[in-house]
């Protein structure tokens, strides 16, 4: 059995945990989430305060799903109640950031500035030379911090870009003057 899927997901107050119809969703002070799951693979159980996640089968595939799903409800129940945050920080002379209605634009070192939509659902705030991501969807905040890391990543022998703010660039020696 799975490591991962045999544990139950725990449901804390104030979070609705629905499955019907093949998706499951779960609402709670930070919002609505939804997915859908394979209802020939996964059965879910609610039971007071907890999701049991049990899989209908043992084939490989079915065994993958179930622990897919319970960390996709995990992750769901996580966001919906205390959410997700991501942090870039930003290193550069010149770069900067500002957030201009559902609009982030930054200045990078390039002739132009970029302009990058946000998304639904996903909040963000620029503090002086850090961009502080935040959602429900640990995925779409994700998703939207790599593609805005994406504009300008790190380069190792300067530092200069964007990076993560947990992130180690691997410092690299420049050109020495060695005849």
């Amino acid at each position: 059995m799975s490591r991962v899927g045999k544990m139950p997901v725990a449901i804390p107050a104030g979070v609705k945990v629905n499955v019907a119809n093949g998706i499951f969703t779960v609402e709670g002070p930070k919002g609505k989430l939804s997915q859908d799951y394979h209802t020939e693979a996964v059965d879910f159980k609610i039971e007071g305060d907890h999701v049991l996640v049990t899989r209908k089968d043992d084939e490989l595939q079915t065994r993958a799903y179930h622990g897919l799903y319970r960390s996709l409800l995990n992750n769901m129940v996580t966001g919906v109640s205390t959410g997700f945050t991501k942090t870039l920080v930003i290193n550069g002379v010149g770069y900067r950031a500002e957030v201009q209605g559902k609009l982030l634009v930054m200045a990078l070192g390039y002739s132009n500035d970029f302009s990058v939509i946000i998304p639904e659902g996903i909040e963000v705030k620029v503090d002086q030379l850090k961009v502080i991501i935040s959602g429900a969807s640990k995925e779409a905040v994700g998703q939207f911090a790599s593609q805005v890391r994406k504009l300008r990543g790190p380069e190792p022998y300067k530092g200069k870009g964007i990076r993560y703010e947990d992130e180690i660039i691997k410092r690299k020696v420049g050109k020495s003057g060695v005849k």
